[in-house]
């Protein structure tokens, strides 16, 4: 028989995916508030890393969200 509620320990991995990826997303911004009008780079080169840790983190995020049973089709009209 199919357990109708996650475990307590997927829901915590999830919980805690969220919030890196919220956190990640919150590093995003606030390298986006401080870059100069004319970024140079390095600065280029920081916000490239960050993006790739913020998809990194959400696609982490959406997984745990898999196995507690929260899959979701594509919220794009007609994608999913």
């Amino acid at each position: 028989m199919t357990d109708l509620y996650p475990a307590a320990d997927d829901r915590e991995i999830l919980r805690q995916a969220a919030a890196t990826h919220t956190a990640a997303a919150r590093d995003v911004e606030t390298f986006l508030r401080r870059v100069p009008d004319v970024p140079d780079p390095a600065d280029v080169a920081e916000y490239a890393n960050l993006l790739t840790r913020e998809e990194r983190a959400r696609t982490d995020r959406e997984a745990a969200a898999d196995a507690v049973g929260l899959t979701i089709g594509s919220i794009e009209p007609d994608q999913g």
